[in-house]
């Protein structure tokens, strides 16, 4: 009989191994490839461990299956043993991705080599950090040198050398903190990272919950790994969403619970996951958002001051300046989008590209212009003293002093500053902006309307990707700005100070992958501590102590 799932078939040849069918005649220890793509890790690599060979063929498979063998005890160590080696790279969650590159990156257990892992720990569970840290601890003990750049409290705790840059960012850092071993960074009187780690600073939780009486339900959720999940998302509160990774939070909120609101919304959108019901108050709200980090926009001219609708109070300001009344300039002279003021040159982008046929294009700053991205008479047009281009050179703390006494354009500004993005420049091209800085600037544009809006119920998926405690900070005043101006704040979040803040905790798990999918627990962090299963609990109760 051919299985079904949601309308498709397995293929008969292959058995769903995608592997062409001749070639699963060949076997080894009676497994033919097909069965071995489709075993989960853990084992595949008791099979592997316990082959046995002649030994004319041991000679020839040692280097082999030791290779095999250290990638895969690699994949156990970072807690993926429940995978299988043919799962689709689209279905996995972004922990798993994370780990799967980190294994490909270290798992080759090389020696005298050094080793740059940029935030490894993104997506990750508190307890699958600590066998991140043991992995990286061995990586060290093989004779290997390894740098990691990192946000992480265990991560900074384990390691044995911290180099703390700041003593702010952007514009306000640069500057080297700290330089020494990491068991005395805490005594540092000019370091945020180290009044974070000793609690001089720390993130506070709301000791008094908040509560509704409205609420959504997702009834019997089973799309991949969850298993008939019921869950309660309490309207205006911030709800967390946590497990470890591949416990099943992207599938349950981003699969299902999204694309069904975005049906119920706005009648497209793509298919929901798998479930029986979506019921609740759903006219208690008037849309949902998907706070990503994907890039702002596709243009090289989409920057931060324009996402955020601030540059047309920005251009009418210049327009109103007594030099452009007698040339006739208006607002449009004042935009790298349209002809008029801009450099026609490089079309406002400030340098032009040479493609090259075989090789990476090349970037060169426009001779026209010089890089500043409109025509010269133009740029005579000054308010105190500055060009509209000098202007855009500013970074956001810069320019609320600057523009002190331009309400409108502060009142636009003011949210990127408010959610940890006083270092980025007014005019920074979107395309340089990481994945949580175009996160925070979304939700910036959002803040700016205030209460103007109709309720809404935002999601964001891992928002403190790349953060520092004192982001993380401000990023939490902004998700209580959202739920005071009536808005629901849904966060699928692995990061403690986020989680210990919630109103609401869906914690699924327990573990991930087919030991996962299960409704471990969900209401106040404080019950939460008393589920013994959860391995959240844990971590959470230190959070909740301290």
């Amino acid at each position: 009989m051919l299985s079904r799932y949601r309308g498709k078939t397995t293929c008969p040849d292959c058995r769903g191994s995608r592997i062409r069918k001749d070639a699963l005649y060949v076997k080894v220890a009676g497994k033919d490839i097909g069965e071995l793509m489709m075993m989960p890790i853990k084992d595949l690599y008791t099979f592997f461990k316990e082959l046995k060979f002649s030994p004319e063929d041991k000679k020839i498979s040692d280097r082999i299956i030791l290779e095999i063998n250290s990638r895969l005890q690699t994949m156990m160590d970072v807690g993926l043993g429940y995978l299988m080696l043919n799962r689709l790279s689209n279905t996995l969650s972004g922990g798993e991705t994370q780990r799967i590159n980190l294994t490909r990156s270290i798992g080759s257990n090389l020696t005298s080599s050094m080793y740059i892992l940029d935030e490894p720990s993104i997506g990750l569970h508190q307890r699958d950090t600590e066998r991140l840290i043991t992995v990286l601890k061995n990586l060290r003990d093989l004779g290997n040198t390894v740098i990691v750049v990192e946000h992480d409290e265990d991560i900074m705790k384990a390691c044995d050398h911290i180099v703390d840059m700041g003593p702010e960012a952007g514009i306000n850092g640069g500057e080297v903190i700290y330089n020494g071993p990491a068991k005395d960074i805490t005594k540092d009187k000019h370091s945020l990272t180290a009044k974070y780690l000793n609690g001089e600073l720390k993130i506070d939780y709301p000791k008094i919950r908040r509560q509704t009486i409205n609420a959504l339900y997702v009834i019997g959720a089973n799309q991949h790994n969850l298993k008939d999940v019921d869950v309660k998302v309490p309207l205006n509160c911030l709800t967390v969403v946590t497990g470890v990774s591949g416990s099943g939070k992207t599938t349950l909120i981003k699969k299902i619970l999204y694309p069904a609101l975005l049906r119920q919304f706005d009648g497209g959108g793509e298919k929901p996951g798998s479930f029986r019901e979506l019921r609740g108050d759903l006219k208690k709200i008037s849309g949902v958002e998907m706070i990503d980090q994907n890039p702002l926009g596709r243009s090289s001219r989409s920057n931060p001051v324009t996402y955020v609708k601030a540059y047309d109070a920005i251009r009418e300001l210049f327009a109103r300046q007594q030099l452009s009344k007698l040339r006739g300039y208006t607002a449009g002279t004042f935009s790298f989008n349209i002809e008029g003021g801009r450099c026609e040159t490089c079309k406002g982008d400030g340098e032009v590209v040479i493609e090259m046929q075989f090789l990476a294009d090349v970037h060169l700053r426009c001779e026209v212009c010089n890089g500043r991205k409109f025509k010269e008479d133009v740029l005579e047009v000054q308010y105190k003293d500055k060009n509209i281009f000098e202007i855009l050179e500013l970074s956001i703390d810069e320019a609320m002093e600057f523009f002190s006494e331009q309400n409108d354009i502060i009142s636009k500004i003011a949210p990127l500053r408010n959610v940890g993005l006083g270092y980025v420049k007014l005019g920074q091209s979107s395309s340089t902006l990481s994945g949580g800085e175009a996160q925070r600037v979304k939700l910036a544009s959002f803040l700016t309307k205030g209460n103007a809006t109709q309720p809404l119920l935002f999601i964001f998926d891992e928002p403190t990707t790349g953060l520092h405690f004192h982001d993380i900070n401000k990023l939490m005043s902004s998700f209580y700005q959202l739920i005071d101006a009536g808005h629901t704040v849904v966060v699928i979040e692995h990061n403690m100070d986020v989680i210990k803040c919630a109103d609401w905790i869906i914690d699924l798990g327990p573990d991930g992958g087919d030991e996962g999918g299960h409704l471990v627990y969900q209401g106040t962090p404080e019950g939460l501590l008393k589920v013994a299963e959860s391995h959240t609990a844990h971590y959470l109760n230190e959070k909740l102590v301290e």
